[in-house]
């Protein structure tokens, strides 16, 4: 669904980004800025600005930053969209009803009344464990050590023993058979007919990640089979693309998630203080899982059964998550079985050592890898480096490769050169090509991109002071163009700021509404909140203009003179006419009054 800039701006404008980041983050008003720990990073001491008169924020420590849709982007994880649709729902404003084909719109009605009787459902169920009926299964809950507060937080409820209770509560709802059939919350048999999926069940509703019941997962009350029983796939509800208490590790603010086998390891850990914990739902981890994962988090602690069916498992995680560009680490919980035991019987202190000690993934698949062969055999031994050089080349850096060959000749007391040449080797004969080796750079191309780099942090620094005073927008732009800035997000950023200008007033927080992406929105917000360095007298001030003036003009010219065609006459005049203008300008003195 597409929406008019001017709507987009005018959302916007309705939701002060202080009232509204207000309501994540502890502020505090400093001059004509407001600070707070930042929300994205761990920090003592804030380093988190938020700008009434910008409408933007910005962290100095970590670099986030945006306007008031960044940051629910960011902090609530929302595509673009959904942040608009958040801040319309908040400023009272009204949006466009989009127009849908007759199948998209038979598809969404159907979405819609699934989660809406999924809803209900989910409240039954949780009136059902708190009546006379679930007493059995709220004991088994609160044996489990779970408290009321952690029951309702994740909504656990109970289906009893009568196989048609849900069905017949449904239907006399108003909901059909069939929609209660398409949610997956009934089957039909021959002999006994319609009879709900699940009875006699605790039951864990499963939601996506903006808390909307899609799913059900149930654990017998008894000796029946299977244990546990999930809800069939629906047009809300792919297992294989959800993952359970997402919608509650997502804002934990950790820096990586705690990926656990089962519903009752993922509430342990949240009741235990360890709110980043998520599980995948009846299924091995898929790459689906490892792409949603890598929306939030670039870390994921691998927190399975510690049998040999967990230990499996996790080591098929490992490079499912180094695909998706994840670095996954393996929580051992010996002597006990899995998280939920673990905390019980040790506590949540001394599960936060075995974090703190968990095992790099790929360094824990060799460990396990040892163990089918025999290391006190001169074969056993040859076998064994032979199938860890084989693993070794599926590091496609060379750089992270040549550090894996490193840990692995240390860890195994091999000399690295041997196990390089192994390496080698085993790529040529497995058809894998090494990495060309680049040649060297040519003396002085570090101090060309010291330089490149300054030339950015130049045309940041122009920017900052160009929205901060009217004043020395004029000055700037007497000299400085947009075609003078980079190209990319810097030039783009730019000419909306001189059009902004031209059009009568400047609006940063504006100009981020152009970039859906969070990192473009990022990177655009960087641009005006460099920091520059204070000076303590106007001339100083003046003299540090100059500078960054003549240091991005310089290499604006440098860069058409490097690109221009020879018999580009008339680019050539406007090239002798910026260095003209260049030599003036340093023997010339620049106000900023």
């Amino acid at each position: 669904m597409y929406y008019p800039d001017e709507l987009i701006e005018e959302i916007r404008t309705r939701n002060d980004i202080v009232d509204v980041i207000s309501g994540y983050v502890r502020l505090q008003k400093k001059g004509s800025s407001y600070f707070g720990l930042c929300p994205f990073h761990n920090e003592k001491s804030p380093s988190f600005s938020v700008s009434r008169q910008k409408q933007m924020y910005y962290c100095f420590g970590c670099g986030a930053g945006g306007n008031v849709f960044t940051f629910l982007m960011e902090y609530e994880n929302f595509s673009f969209m959904e942040a608009v649709k958040f801040l319309a729902d908040r400023a009272g404003i009204k949006l466009p009803e989009a127009e849908y084909s007759k199948e998209a719109k038979e598809k969404a009605d159907l979405k819609a009344s699934i989660l809406e009787v999924n809803k209900k459902a989910a409240r039954y169920y949780y009136i059902q464990l708190k009546s006379e009926r679930g007493r059995k299964a709220y004991t088994y809950l609160t044996d489990r050590g779970l408290s009321d507060d952690t029951i309702k937080a994740f909504g656990l409820g109970y289906s009893n023993v009568f196989s048609d209770d849900l069905y017949k509560y449904l239907r006399g709802e108003g909901y059909s058979e069939e929609l209660i059939r398409q949610a997956g919350l009934i089957n039909t048999d021959e002999k006994k007919g319609v009879y709900d999926k699940f009875w006699n069940r605790v039951i864990f509703p499963i939601m996506d990640v903006n808390s909307r019941v899609i799913g059900f997962g149930g654990r017998v009350m008894g000796d029946a089979k299977p244990k546990y029983l999930n809800s069939p796939e629906t047009v809300v509800f792919d297992k294989s693309r959800n993952l359970y208490g997402l919608n509650r590790a997502r804002t934990s603010r950790k820096p990586y998630f705690l990926l656990c086998e089962g519903y009752m390891d993922v509430i342990s850990l949240h009741q235990a203080g360890f709110t980043n914990a998520v599980a995948s739902l009846g299924t091995a981890l898929t790459p689906g899982h490892a792409s949603l994962i890598k929306r939030y988090v670039k870390e994921v602690y691998l927190t399975y059964d510690s049998d040999d069916a967990g230990t499996r498992a996790a080591l098929r995680a490992v490079p499912i998550l180094r695909e998706a560009g994840i670095s996954a680490k393996v929580v051992r919980m010996d002597p006990y079985k899995d998280p939920d035991e673990f905390i019980k019987n040790l506590g949540a202190e001394e599960y936060e050592k075995r974090i703190l000690n968990a095992r790099n993934g790929f360094m824990f698949s060799l460990e396990m890898l040892e163990k089918e062969y025999d290391m006190a055999s001169p074969e056993g031994k040859t076998d064994f480096f032979r199938e860890a050089a084989r693993r070794l080349i599926g590091f496609e850096d060379e750089l992270e490769r040549n550090n894996y060959i490193e840990a692995v000749a240390s860890a195994y007391k091999v000399s690295r050169e041997s196990l390089e040449k192994l390496v080698a080797k085993t790529a040529v004969n497995s058809g894998m090509a090494r990495p060309a080796s680049r040649p060297k750079k040519a003396e002085g191309s570090s101090k060309e991109k010291k330089k490149e780099d300054g030339i950015l942090t130049s045309q940041k620094a122009l920017l900052t002071w160009m929205i901060e005073d009217d004043k020395l927008f004029g000055r700037i732009s007497s000299y400085i163009h947009p075609d003078d800035f980079a190209d990319g997000i810097y030039r783009k950023v730019a000419e909306l700021l001189y059009e902004q200008h031209e059009n009568g007033g400047m609006n940063p927080a504006g100009i981020l509404n152009h970039f859906t992406s969070e990192e473009d929105h990022r990177e655009a917000a960087s641009l005006f909140n460099t920091k520059i360095r204070q000076l303590k007298t106007k001339e100083e001030e003046e003299q540090a203009l100059k500078e960054v003036i003549l240091r991005v003009k310089s290499h604006s010219i440098d860069e058409r003179t490097r690109k221009l065609d020879p018999a580009d006459m008339a680019g050539l005049q406007r090239l002798m006419e910026d260095k003209r203008k260049l030599e003036g300008l340093r023997t010339l003195h620049i106000s900023i009054d």
